[in-house]
């Protein structure tokens, strides 16, 4: 299983808001260059991401995008799904009635088990959690983290 560069680069950038909130908008030009993430590309994420209610934009010369919530009421399961949809390992995990073999099924106790470890870890990690991770990175290192998951 991999992450798609949509989920990457959607928590970097969530990442990066989250560093800055309560400090005013950032520009998207200023993301894209300090995440490495082409600014079309970026421009898709925020929509999907101020869909999802997690960003807003300001308008005007000082304006850009802000985190709509502080960074502890937002977890990394809730970016994900904005950014992918529901995450399932298989189809028959959310819907039964997909499969007829899903009554008996021992793989699909596998997959049901697969899922909530990956719900389990993803519901338990904030914006600010990877905020601090990334600030005693960077105390211990000298430089900034990349912010890779």
């Amino acid at each position: 299983m991999r992450l798609s560069t949509r989920t990457r680069y959607g928590v970097r950038a969530m990442v990066q808001l989250a560093e800055h909130y309560g400090q005013g908008p950032l520009q998207i030009k200023l993301i894209a260059e300090n995440q490495d993430i082409s600014i079309k590309y970026l421009e898709q994420l925020v929509t999907m991401l101020k869909s999802g209610g997690f960003v807003r934009s300001i308008r005007g010369a000082k304006g850009g995008y802000m985190i709509t919530k502080p960074p502890d009421e937002i977890t990394l399961s809730e970016i994900f799904s904005a950014l992918e949809g529901p995450l399932f390992t298989v189809e028959c995990i959310e819907n039964k009635e997909i499969c007829v073999r899903s009554q008996d099924c021992a793989t699909r106790e596998v997959w049901a088990k697969m899922h909530e470890a990956i719900m389990g870890v993803l519901d338990s990690i904030s914006l600010a959690d990877i905020v601090e991770r990334s600030l005693e990175l960077q105390k211990k290192g000298g430089k900034r983290s990349d912010y890779q998951i």
